[in-house]
């Protein structure tokens, strides 16, 4: 029998994205055979009676705690999930190199470039594993997508079109919550959103070298929250006090590549009509593809003179099989982050990269960065390379 690592798992901030965490650590072993790790649940903090009632007597961790120091001072915590506010990543991640753990966080990583440098490099210089959510990359029709740049299927590509277009923030109405607050979020929709987006350019046609970004906030006032637990997806008090929105609704970036290759990048959080449209178009001289997630399980591919096919994808597609045995049974969006958590765990037994990295999350915030510059003085902008090990041009 395989020996087996047991990895024990702290959660920091148990909403919904880390309710998925912990989901996705349970179900990674059981998609995964080969991966030498069994997974345990050992403590969750929040500050929220209530999510700790619900990490305990729900999801299943041992333990519940009001501190996240208590998870990371835990001799039996091997891992940490970092899913709270954005206003918290920097100080919490720092403190998980400062411990020693290995770390998984959600996008954006850090509210800026110099939070987000400062936890890349520390954590490369105390030799950890990260892990951060671009989860978009994993989804079987995004790795037969960048089997295809790579080999030449498309020939040179010459451009990119992205578009991450939702509609969570369109209701005026909608609380004015921490995502709308620059000193708490940082970007609006360029972080949220849109640094998927520059993962995914990166991930599928290589380094963006400069930028040209425009920035729009369209709901520039909103209600205050009636509650402080309110999410983005709650109403303001009735007829109650409101607040300026200091961050953007809407961006665009143009894109120089590397390569030679532009591309157009555009997001919206206020759009009405899409839900979440997360599309991905390569062209090059030879074919295009075409992706979108909301039809996770397709890509379109024109590689003759036909038109674009459907390609349905099934086993041989990325890590499809690890979920489906067949083309047509679909997988879902708690898959991508169960492949992306059996990355993270890979990593860490392995002792190599294999999850998208915090240098992968530098790179997108110098990206983001880089628009924000650019929206600002109007000029083409140049984006900083950044040092540590990024995974997109593995």
């Amino acid at each position: 029998m395989t020996s087996r690592a047991h990895i024990g798992v702290g959660l920091i901030s148990v909403g919904w994205m880390g309710r998925l965490h912990s989901r996705a650590y349970l179900a990674a072993p059981r998609h995964y055979p080969d991966l030498p790790v069994t997974t345990e649940l050992v403590v969750a903090a929040d500050t929220d009676p209530h999510s700790r009632a619900h990490a305990t007597d729900v999801i299943g961790y041992r333990e519940a705690v009001s501190d996240y120091q208590q998870v990371l001072d835990r001799d039996d915590v091997d891992v940490v999930s970092i899913c709270s506010p954005n206003f918290l990543h920097h100080e919490i991640a720092m403190a998980a190199i400062a411990a020693g753990k290995p770390f998984w966080i959600e996008k954006p990583m850090g509210r800026s470039v110099r939070e987000s440098s400062e936890i890349a490099r520390e954590a490369a210089a105390a030799g950890l594993m990260t892990a951060v959510g671009f989860n978009y990359r994993h989804a079987p029709a995004v790795a037969h997508a960048r089997k295809l740049v790579s080999e030449g299927a498309l020939g040179t590509i010459t451009n990119v079109r992205i578009a991450l277009i939702a509609d969570y923030s369109a209701d005026p109405d909608g609380a004015l919550t921490w995502r709308f607050q620059r000193d708490r979020a940082g970007t609006g929709v360029l972080g949220d959103l849109l640094s998927h987006g520059a993962d995914l350019a990166q991930y599928i046609v290589g380094r963006i070298s400069s930028v040209s970004g425009l920035t729009e906030t369209f709901i520039r006032v909103r209600p205050l929250p009636a509650s402080g637990a309110a999410s983005h997806f709650s109403k303001g008090a009735s007829g109650g006090p409101t607040g300026d929105v200091e961050n953007e609704d809407y961006a665009a970036v143009l894109a120089r590549f590397d390569s030679g290759a532009v591309g157009v990048l555009e997001s919206s959080r206020v759009a009405i009509g899409p839900r979440a449209e997360y599309r991905l178009e390569v062209y090059g001289t030879k074919g295009s593809l075409r992706w979108d997630f909301q039809r996770l399980n397709e890509l379109q591919l024109a590689d003759d003179t036909s038109g674009y096919r459907t390609i349905m994808v099934g086993p041989g597609y990325g890590d499809f099989a690890n979920f489906q045995p067949g083309a047509g049974t679909s997988m879902g969006f708690d898959d991508l982050k169960t492949i992306e958590a059996s990355l993270f765990l890979r990593s860490v037994v392995e002792a190599r990269q294999l999850a998208p990295s915090a240098a992968d999350a530098w790179s997108a915030s110098e990206i983001v960065d880089a628009a924000v510059r650019s929206a600002a003085s109007g000029s083409w902008t140049p984006v900083a390379a950044v040092e540590g090990t990024t995974t997109y041009d593995a």
